[in-house]
């Protein structure tokens, strides 16, 4: 069998201890003195016997059981009077002792790592007494470590990062492995790290694993990400010890290394003139290489013809600098403008500042393309005033447009007429002169807003927009009159003098230097013996009293006319009447009452005692109504169960009476009475579907026409009754007596030639009696003459 050198090694160690233990045992070491063990009736000199520590090889790989020790007693003779026996951990499971020799074997393969050591405890016994010979003793069996366990990284795998361009040397991270082996015996834990892929760019310390930079100038932009395979060796990295690896991510953190760069000296971009304010004009970037912080940078306009008209700013997410517009642009001003622009990183590291600059520069071309713009007022809002009394076609001022595109158009002008509605105004399509087309009133409405459309003559569809602000000055047309409708009372007590109203006055007029009103009574209410006014010079008016002691029952309402002046140029009047009532008053002089009629009721009847006369009344009202409501109930017809459904039924009345002679079932008088008023009820729920027509009006009605009315009559009260029954039932009414004015229908007696009755009225009974009617009528149509 041939072995490597890595095996022969292996088996020359364990050969090498298994000799040395075995010797130790069998040469029993050396001997321990134990106490001395007394017997009962006499002493026994002091014992010696093997039971010092024991030493086993873990990972036993052979069939045989393991040979550990042999425990002896001197007591001992070789003739078998003395027999061993072992207790304490693993002990009879793992270890077995011959108690006649007292040899002891392990029967298992033990694993330090495991269980280092176990402790047992050995006697030994008179076989025929089984009495001890000696004290109980314990002792120690310790596992031997063989290098069976490779070195592990736990924390593995790593990442670390360090930034670009470090030096040589800069620390990267730690990497730890852990042997499971006996480090205090041999050199089985003894672990040194290498590296195994990675190189030349990193390194490891061979005792500490601290990964370091092994490279200067690494560039992350160049390449940013390393996989490194790190190697723990144990057996202190000597021939047939064993290995664990590891790997290591190791990313490059990015340095601001790298300015800013445009790819373009230049840019050009069209715009045309009728961009918006504040509208992009165009984008551009400066590439930087680096990322994040480093990659920020600000941009701004440092020469050129657009500083004031343009601006740049940047864009946070994506670096890019925005050209945006200032000011309006004009093609007819200016067709084109350029600007120098430059980006600069915003966060520069002094340590690279010898790659720089950490800047650039660019020019960006602007050329304004010409567009077909709208004509284009001389402002932006027009103020002009006219007078309310200004006739139509008065001028009022004038607008004016022009088209700003080098083509000069010529312009002409109209007003938007939903800014016009009432068209009170006109404008002249050529010059633009507004003037008015309708008569105008400041009250109705005092400013007018309107909008100018000014159209381009070549091209229709550009218009311009001027708004006017037009302002109606006022005239006095309005005569003042009462600021409100007053309502005044005058006591019948009233004394001369006493003030019973205070007026005053309003005018729809608004002159310049506020309003003044004067007030008096007309010519023909001024020598009135009633009331009479008093001016208090402050635009208001008193009312008082002439002479004392006013009777309702004489006259309960004056009419007094007041003439009101205002202060206009020229000056409006206007007479008001003032409506005075006389009224019964209290000790406080507050009106109570101001009918005249009051003094028709009798002296003693208080205003108490109407309203329970009324109540009275109304209770017996009610009374009455509830009580015929009753009776009507009664006489219901038809009285069903609650608790019985009724829908969907059919009642039917087959009575057959004795006809006008049968006077006990029906009261014939009250048949033939035709004026009998009827309470027509509305049914609440449901809506008759069927229209009754009015009936119509016979010189002479027979008798039979009245049973027809009758039962018309019945049927209409039961559709719109609403305590008929139920909504889908039917109730059929019919008559049919033996004194019937037409007496026998039969054909026995019809072709007499004495019968000189008329059968016309046939044809009034309805269709089913059509055929009767033809068979014994007397019409033209008449089959039998």
């Amino acid at each position: 069998m041939k072995l490597g050198k890595v095996e022969f090694c292996h088996f020359l160690q364990m050969l090498a201890l298994f000799l040395c233990l075995s010797g130790m045992n069998q040469a029993e070491l050396s001997r321990s003195k134990s106490k001395p063990y007394f017997q009962s009736g006499r002493t026994r000199t002091k014992r010696s016997w093997v039971w010092n520590q024991f030493f086993v090889l873990e990972e036993y790989m052979g069939t045989d059981p393991l040979y550990v020790g042999k425990l002896h007693s001197d007591v001992d003779k070789g003739d078998g009077s003395i027999k061993y026996i072992l207790s304490g951990e693993g002990a009879s499971s793992i270890f077995i002792i011959d108690e006649n020799t007292g040899d002891i074997h392990a029967t298992k393969r033990l694993d330090r790592e495991e269980q280092a050591y176990y402790t047992l405890r050995a006697q030994a016994l008179d076989r025929l007494t089984n009495k001890p010979v000696e004290p109980e003793s314990e002792f120690v069996i310790k596992i031997q470590d063989i290098n069976d366990n490779e070195p592990k990284f736990l924390d593995g795998p790593y990442t670390a990062g360090v930034p670009e361009m470090s030096p040589v040397g800069t620390s990267v991270v730690q990497v730890t492995a852990t042997d499971a082996d006996d480090p205090t015996y041999g050199n089985s834990a003894r672990v040194v790290y290498s590296i195994l892929q990675g190189q030349p760019y990193f390194s490891v310390e061979p005792k500490t694993g601290v990964i370091k930079t092994a490279l200067p100038n690494m560039d992350r932009e160049a390449k940013d990400q390393y996989l490194l395979v790190i190697q723990a060796k144990d057996m202190v990295g000597q021939n047939g010890g064993l290995s664990g690896t590891t790997s290591v991510t190791v990313t490059l953190t990015d340095v601001n290394d790298n300015p800013p760069r445009f790819p373009r000296r230049s840019y050009q971009y069209n715009v045309p003139e009728s961009l918006p304010v504040s509208s992009v004009v165009a984008r551009i970037k400066a590439a930087d290489a680096d990322v994040g912080q480093n990659a920020e940078m600000e941009y701004k306009i440092v020469d050129g013809d657009g500083l004031g008209v343009f601006k740049i700013s940047v864009d946070k997410d994506t670096q890019e600098g925005i050209i945006t517009i200032q000011k309006e642009l004009d093609f007819e001003a200016k067709t084109s403008y350029t600007l120098r622009i430059e980006a600069a990183n915003m966060h520069v590291d002094p340590r690279f500042l010898s790659l720089g600059p950490f800047s650039d520069m660019t020019t960006v071309k602007i050329i304004v393309e010409d567009v077909d713009e709208p004509p284009v007022f001389t402002s932006h809002l027009y103020s002009m005033v006219v007078s309310e009394a200004a006739k139509v076609g008065t001028v009022i001022g004038t607008v004016a447009a022009h088209d700003p595109d080098a083509s000069n158009s010529p312009v002409r002008y109209s007003i938007d007429r939903n800014t016009d509605l009432e068209r009170y105004f006109n404008i002249d399509a050529n010059s633009g002169v507004i003037t008015t087309a309708k008569a105008l009133d400041r009250e109705t409405n005092a400013v007018h807003n309107i909008t100018v459309l000014a159209m381009e003559s070549q091209n229709p569809a550009q218009i311009g927009r001027g708004y006017v602000a037009i302002t109606i000055l006022d005239i006095n047309d309005n005569a003042p009159e009462f600021a409100m409708e007053y309502e005044t009372t005058v006591c019948e007590n009233a004394q001369p003098g006493q003030v019973i109203q205070k007026i005053s006055a309003i005018d729809k007029d608004d002159p310049p230097n506020g309003h003044q009103f004067y007030f008096s009574l007309t010519a023909e209410a001024a020598n009135n013996h009633n009331f009479t006014l008093q001016d208090n010079k402050d635009n208001t008016a008193t009312v008082l009293t002439r002479r004392n002691g006013f009777r309702r029952q004489e006259q309960s309402v004056f009419y007094l006319p007041i003439f009101i002046v205002d202060s206009g140029s020229p000056s409006l009047s206007s007479t008001n009447t003032l409506t005075i009532r006389v009224c019964d008053c209290d000790a406080d002089g507050i009106a109570q009452t101001c009918n005249a009629e009051a003094y028709i009721l009798p002296a003693g009847l208080s205003t108490g005692a109407l309203i329970a006369i009324l109540a009275c009344v109304l209770t017996l009202l009610v009374l009455v109504l509830l009580i015929v409501t009753m009776r009507r109930r009664k006489k219901e017809p038809l009285i069903f169960d609650e608790e019985r459904d009724i829908r969907e039924n059919i009642v039917r009345y087959d009575d057959e009476g004795g006809g006008e002679e049968d006077t006990e079932a029906f009261d014939m008088a009250a048949l033939r009475n035709l004026n009998i008023i009827r309470d027509t009820k509305t049914r609440r729920d449901v809506t008759p579907e069927i229209q009754f027509l009015s009936r119509p009006t016979f010189k002479s009605i027979p008798d039979n026409v009245i049973f027809r009315e009758f039962i018309w009559e019945r049927l209409k009260e039961a559709d719109v009754d609403p305590c008929a029954p139920p909504y889908d039932s039917l109730q059929t009414y019919a008559f049919e007596g033996n004194g019937s004015v037409a007496e026998s229908l039969s054909s026995l007696d019809s072709i007499s030639s004495n019968s000189d009755q008329n059968y016309d009225y046939l044809s009034d009974w309805g269709p089913r009696f059509k055929r009767l009617a033809d068979m014994y009528g007397t019409g033209p149509d008449c089959l039998y003459s």
